[in-house]
């Protein structure tokens, strides 16, 4: 099964929520913190947005060529479409988006600011944090780690050789999103703040 067929697939199989332009989805999304995923078909050529309670997480783009993921692929969307957007599992969602994370939102949202959140009055430190990721104490290399804080991603890495990646934040609790070689997604929940700069997460 190729790419195309795999969101098809999970379109299909999913609850048909509407028909939108572009900002309009963006709103309804936002407004009900929706996971969901959205297409709009062109002749040859496909673009698909995926939502993560209710923020752009990953954006697809197919044509003939091939595929553009993430950044890449964000710059086709635009408006002038109509996209189909159907409610789908958040982690189906979280696992699709760790291959085409947007990180640049700002091509979607011209006017909105897109930066790390504030994280409540006590939160006003911020830092590195680093996390380890072991499989039977072993360092697992390779693995995709995402951060997240109020349900918006605000850090994605790949591990080094020693299995560890770090991010740049504010202090607070986050969630930690490990998507292992087999492509299984585990969650892990971190507090970060100056006593707490490092986390070994075992798989």
């Amino acid at each position: 099964m190729d790419l195309q067929e795999l969101l098809d697939n999970i379109l299909k199989g999913s609850k048909y929520l509407g028909t939108f332009t572009l900002a309009d989805m963006l709103m309804f999304a936002s407004s009900r913190h929706l996971h969901a995923l959205a297409v709009a078909k062109e002749e040859n050529r496909q673009f698909y947005l995926a939502f993560l309670n209710g923020e752009p997480e990953g954006a697809i783009y197919i044509d003939t060529e091939g595929a553009l993921f993430g950044d890449n692929a964000v710059v086709y969307i635009r408006e002038g479409r109509q996209y189909v957007l159907c409610d789908v599992k958040q982690e189906i969602i979280d696992a699709l988006a760790m291959g085409c994370r947007i990180f640049e939102k700002g091509h979607i949202r011209k006017n909105i600011t897109y930066s790390v959140p504030e994280i409540g009055k006590k939160s006003k430190g911020i830092g590195v944090v680093s996390v380890a990721v072991l499989r039977e104490k072993n360092p697992q290399n390779g693995v995709r780690v995402s951060i997240r804080k109020d349900g918006k991603i605000v850090g994605s890495d790949v591990t080094t050789g020693n299995g560890e990646v770090s991010f740049r934040v504010m202090y607070g609790d986050y969630t930690c999103l490990v998507q292992d070689r087999s492509q299984v997604v585990t969650h892990f929940t971190i507090t970060f703040d100056e006593s707490h700069t490092a986390h070994i997460l075992d798989l």
